[in-house]
């Protein structure tokens, strides 16, 4: 028979606990909170629970339970179901406990009153902040300057980023700038690209037999890293007779790099270039997947149109421009060395290519992307066993449509802060760094009102000095930071936040699996202070604007507003719980804290491929059509690239090639 730990029993006990005690809740009320003092009185002995919930020490979203006693978090463990990190926990995550008890939380409500920096704050209720920020916003209104509202959000997740968009979209304001352009807008932009979706990827990591990471910190920080880690010791020790062999390609000896079987060290930005010498050696010597590449590939052989033109393929340009001896000048990697990593790579299947921030974070950072990525599309590996996999995304209700006003609508049809979508940057969404710069210039116009969620730009960024004089010249900034951190020091209003453990919140889980998964983040203690949920704040907001904008959100709370969004799930019938009536998946869905809806399909190629030929785009016309639609039209494309610093012209310009990359300051130096 099978022999349990204490710990294990205790964590089981717990959980049928909760469960039992689940049945007994009124609805609405929330199954995960501390009991009262009646109740700890009319209890005999300590009372002690296991509550899951979804660790938010980093945005993979795993699964963990929490040893409560008498009302107190003790202990977090990993949550055995969550296929994140199946029971386990990184480091981080067992800290979590010093997030909730950390003395130098902000205990409620504050306003500055002293000089921006000094450090002097007066407590105020929450009546009295909520209508500040009303009352600025509705000046903003009321004289026309609603676009000069900036929302700067860090990490996000579940509804809090479609309810903070939304508001700016109801508000009417184009400025929500989250940060992913400092992290990883190149890389889901390159997705876009060859495959349709603009998202990260899943891998089968437990069936893949070579690994070539170009500088991803795959065990240090590459999310989710606790089932990177699991992944780990599978592919290396956990099947008979197979290990699957690492190579680390990075510009230092990265923990990932001292673990790997090889390390190959590179010139900075110059990882395009060698993912591209590869791809000459797998192309000359016909190691490629000729069964993937013509019937999932688009753009491979040279192409010709309805109207006659012809267009150079992505083999005509590899072969013309990358063998491994001009590659080999350009990144320090030798040319023998290129040609073994990419007979190994074509000849060891299933084998993957990785690439993201430290690849795309460049100035040639797209190019660099598709060109490791089109590693894995000429071993045939999307899609397959061992391989990359297209995440399906959970199916939450729509968002109701909003409906603007006229100062709405005059707002939105301002240009961003930002520049992004403008001749500056066209193809980006949001430009994160450019803020201290628009607001040092007021270009294009003035920045009223900054409001930082989860960001903290005094400390994150390069340069801290333009940020703090930008910080500086903003009438208003609110921050919603459970701590007094470095940015938060130059608000006018400080509002903050619970922390995770104390938060009420969904968790689509990073990337990774092929199929949906969404925890819910649910309190497991009572709030230790005066702090408010942010959404519930925001809801609060909208409701004393009034007009439209209060109208485009009709729920009374975040929870009101989670539960609207999560009623898409039980209405898919999909995924691992399935009830006739809402009430009863809703308090499933809190006794587990878990929603999957797996296994994944490996094939479904109407999914996988959403471009515009239906294929994977070695040719990539989505990005040719966004450069003409900036441009104002495919003879001005050339006049954009010069001005976004692409050296490539032609039908290079829409192939993965290899720009030269551009560095800040003297090489020399």
């Amino acid at each position: 028979m099978p022999r349990f730990s204490r710990r294990t029993f205790l964590k089981v006990l717990g959980v049928s606990t909760t469960a039992a005690t689940a049945s007994q809740l009124r609805p609405g009320e929330l199954l995960l909170r501390a009991l009262t003092d009646e109740e700890k009185a009319a209890q005999q002995g300590p009372q002690e629970q296991w509550l899951p919930t979804v660790c938010g020490q980093c945005p993979a979203g795993c699964g963990i339970m929490v040893r409560v006693v008498e009302g107190r978090a003790i202990k977090i463990d990993g949550l055995p179901a969550h296929p994140s990190n199946r029971g386990k926990t990184c480091p981080k995550g067992q800290n979590g406990l010093q997030v909730l008890y950390d003395p130098d939380r902000i205990q409620g409500p504050m306003r500055r009153v002293g000089e921006r920096g000094a450090g002097d704050w007066q407590a105020i209720s929450w009546e009295e902040a909520i209508a500040e920020v009303a009352d600025r916003l509705s000046e903003l209104r009321a004289s026309g300057e609603a676009h000069t509202a900036v929302i700067a959000a860090g990490r996000v997740q579940g509804q809090m980023e479609g309810l903070l968009r939304r508001f700016c979209q109801a508000y009417g304001t184009p400025n929500y700038v989250d940060h992913e352009s400092i992290s990883m807008a190149t890389t889901k932009l390159a997705h876009r690209y060859i495959v349709g979706h603009q998202e990260l990827f899943g891998y089968d990591w437990p069936n893949t037999n070579y690994l070539l990471s170009f500088g991803v910190a795959f065990l240090e920080a590459y999310q989710p890293t606790v089932r990177n880690l699991l992944s780990h010791g599978i592919m290396r020790r956990g099947r008979p007779h197979q290990r699957a062999r690492i190579v680390q390609v990075d510009t230092r000896f990265s923990v990932t790099a001292s673990k790997a079987d090889e390390w190959v060290p590179i010139i900075p930005g110059t990882d395009g270039a060698l993912a591209l010498g590869m791809a000459y050696v797998i192309i000359s010597e016909d190691l490629y997947d000729h069964d993937f590449v013509t019937n999932h590939t688009f753009g491979f052989e040279d192409w010709t149109e309805d109207d006659g033109t012809v267009h150079e393929g992505w083999k005509t340009l590899v072969l013309r421009d990358y063998a491994p001896g001009q590659v080999e000048g350009l990144t320090g990697v030798r040319a023998s060395t290129i040609t073994r990593l990419a007979r190994e790579f074509a000849t060891t299947s299933p084998a993957v290519a990785i690439g993201n921030r430290s690849v795309s974070m460049q100035s040639n950072g797209l190019f660099n992307q598709m060109a490791v990525e089109a590693l894995n599309a000429l071993v045939g590996s999307y899609d397959r066993a061992g391989g990359v996999m297209i995440q399906r995304a959970a199916p939450y209700l729509p968002w109701p449509e909003v409906r603007l006003d006229a100062v709405a609508q005059e707002g939105l049809d301002r240009p961003r802060i930002d520049h992004a979508g403008s001749d500056r940057y066209p193809l980006a969404k949001a430009v994160y760094q450019q803020l201290p710069e628009s607001i040092a210039n007021d270009d294009p116009y003035p920045v009223n009102a900054l409001f930082l969620y989860y960001t903290n730009p005094l400390f994150s960024s390069p340069e801290v000095e333009p940020v703090r004089e930008a910080l500086k010249k903003v009438p208003f900034v609110v921050t919603f930071s459970p701590f007094l951190d470095e940015s938060s020091q130059y608000a006018d209003l400080i509002l903050p936040d619970h922390v995770f453990l104390e938060r009420l919140q969904d968790v689509e889980m990073v990337p990774s699996t092929g199929y949906p998964v969404v925890g819910l983040r649910q309190p497991v203690v009572a709030p230790l202070f005066d702090t408010r949920h942010s959404g519930d704040v925001l809801l609060d907001v909208a409701r004393r604007l009034g007009g439209s904008v209060a109208m485009a959100f009709p729920w009374q709370s975040f929870e009101e507003l989670l539960q609207y969004r999560i009623n898409g799930l039980w209405r898919s019938e999909q995924g691992d719980i399935i009830a006739t009536e809402y009430q009863y998946f809703w308090e499933e869905f809190r006794l587990r804290s878990l929603w999957s809806d797996p296994p994944y399909r490996f094939g479904d190629w109407n999914r996988v491929f959403n471009t515009p030929s239906g294929r994977y785009e070695f040719y990539a016309q989505g990005l040719k059509a966004d450069l003409s639609a900036a441009a104002g039209g495919d003879d001005r494309i050339d006049d954009l690239l010069q001005g976004m610093g692409i050296q490539a012209r032609g039908d290079e310009a829409f192939l993965p090639h290899h720009e030269a990359p551009r560095f800040v300051g003297d090489p020399s130096e």
